[in-house]
């Protein structure tokens, strides 16, 4: 493992300046994408190791059996119905409606969700691909209703966590279970491969509360579409993460992603899991005048997450 401690977390200079005046910049990336080598005693094989490496995200398929699903699956629909009496404050709704468009901190009103974080085949990858124990910087439920789900514009997690969160160094990864099938036409996850390589500093400064706009629609901190068209030409095309029900997607947190609208009767649901590095604790932000509030990013003493096997139940 590669473990960088906290004080030198604290100490050390911004590595990834964004938000900047004058033109946006790319710069290389100063932290690896896979923070372990690998072994035979890895959660993962030796191929799909390389590919998250190579590539910044890793799909893996038929994690979870009939009955886990049926959980997981009527649980996300009781709470996108109201059930759990989530506050208001947790619910992020579509631009144009009253469909609920995301839950937060989804670990904290569902049991199912909360064991499922817990998973080792979840964060036992994590541990893995990020060589530390981890923690849950962010949880949530994201929902792409039929006919009304809007799109996502392409962006790099770590630039938001950077700027808004302080998030020091690339050593978060987030793990995407899918509660419904993702197929080509319902908003499936878009990613660009070999993205994770590259920082971009992003121009223009962060508004205050900007969070209360850029969960709807992101503006600030995008790439230019120059640059993205570039990087996508660069990997050969863009990859779209579809799968059946119960696939999980882990992806780097500076791999560029977004997804498009959906227009079809078919509606799209994934849970969201952030695991942070222990090592890799919030600072200030760095791009920003105050943090954005707790349930988009864990800024309490973090606890690492004691990983448990076995099958998910209710």
């Amino acid at each position: 493992m590669n473990i960088q401690t906290r004080h030198e977390m604290l100490t050390a200079q911004d590595e990834y300046p964004t938000r900047v005046p004058g033109e946006e910049r790319l710069s290389e990336r100063k932290d690896p994408v896979l923070w372990s080598e690998w072994s035979e005693d890895a959660p993962i094989g030796k191929d799909e190791a390389e590919h998250y490496a190579g590539n910044g995200y890793l799909v893996r398929r038929d994690m979870f059996d009939a009955d886990e699903l049926k959980v997981l699956t009527e649980t996300a629909d009781m709470l996108r119905e109201g059930g759990g009496d989530i506050p208001d404050n947790d619910l992020i709704r579509e631009p144009d409606s009253d469909a609920v468009r995301t839950v937060f901190r989804l670990d904290e009103h569902s049991k199912a969700f909360r064991r499922l974080a817990c998973d080792r085949r979840l964060a036992g990858v994590a541990e893995f691909l990020l060589g530390d124990e981890v923690y849950l910087h962010q949880s949530r439920l994201n929902y792409k209703p039929g006919f009304a789900g809007k799109e996502f514009y392409w962006h790099s997690d770590f630039e938001t966590w950077h700027a808004e969160d302080g998030m020091p160094r690339m050593r978060a990864v987030s793990a995407s279970v899918l509660l419904t099938p993702n197929g080509p036409h319902n908003g499936p996850l878009l990613l660009v491969p070999g993205s994770q390589d590259v920082f971009i500093s992003c121009v223009g400064e962060t508004p205050e509360d900007n969070h209360e706009t850029s969960l709807k629609e992101q503006k600030v901190g995008v790439p230019q579409p120059g640059t993205i068209d570039r990087m996508a030409q660069k990997a050969g095309g863009i990859a779209s993460a579809e799968g059946d029900t119960g696939t999980v997607i882990f992806f780097d947190c500076n791999t560029l992603h977004g997804s498009n609208g959906n227009i079809t009767p078919d509606p799209r649901a994934n849970a969201f899991f952030v695991y942070n590095a222990m090592s890799n604790a919030l600072t200030r932000p760095y791009a920003a005048r105050g943090p954005r509030p707790d349930f988009l990013a864990n800024r309490e003493a973090p606890q690492a997450i004691r990983t448990v096997s076995g099958k998910l139940t209710g």
